[in-house]
């Protein structure tokens, strides 16, 4: 199922392959067992993962598989310029790209790769927002918080 499943200040990092690319990289409780990387595309990722968990200005640079619609494209690309410490609304978002704030929102929650696409530097005009199509309290929104924190950006 995962090519490498690592450990997370928070739970855990899933990490899937296709070919020569990352294929997704997913949020995981801590009772998943972890996944030594099987080969050395997942090695790399799990490391540029385990770098920024030690130092939130970590860049990554993996060969990301193509997925996703045009319009997710264009949000993910406005989302991976969005620098670390900082944050932007889906409605900011929303008016950068000529869209509507639930579509940027739809958006971010499609994000196949999170962290190296960094949609927890997305929020709602009225607090922390959702997270990965989950907008109640729980894991989602506490891996959020995390993320935001180690960014130097708290959200109670």
């Amino acid at each position: 199922m995962f090519n490498a499943v690592i450990d997370a200040p928070f739970g855990k990092v899933g990490i899937r392959l296709e070919g020569d690319a990352v294929r997704e990289i997913v949020y995981l409780p801590d009772s998943i067992a972890n996944v030594a990387p099987e080969t050395p595309l997942a090695k790399q990722t799990a490391e540029q993962i385990e770098r920024y968990f030690e130092r939130a200005s970590a860049k990554f640079d993996l060969p990301l598989a193509s997925v996703g619609t045009a319009f997710q494209q264009r949000v993910w690309q406005a989302i991976s310029d969005i620098p670390p410490g900082a944050v932007r609304t889906y409605g900011q978002l929303a008016k950068q790209l000529g869209s509507a704030p639930r579509a940027v929102g739809q958006a971010c929650g499609a994000n196949y790769f999170p962290i190296v696409i960094p949609c927890h530097r997305v929020v709602s005009s009225s607090g922390i927002g959702g997270f990965s199509h989950h907008a109640e309290d729980g894991f989602f929104r506490n891996v959020k918080r995390w993320l935001l924190a180690h960014e130097g950006i708290p959200y109670a």
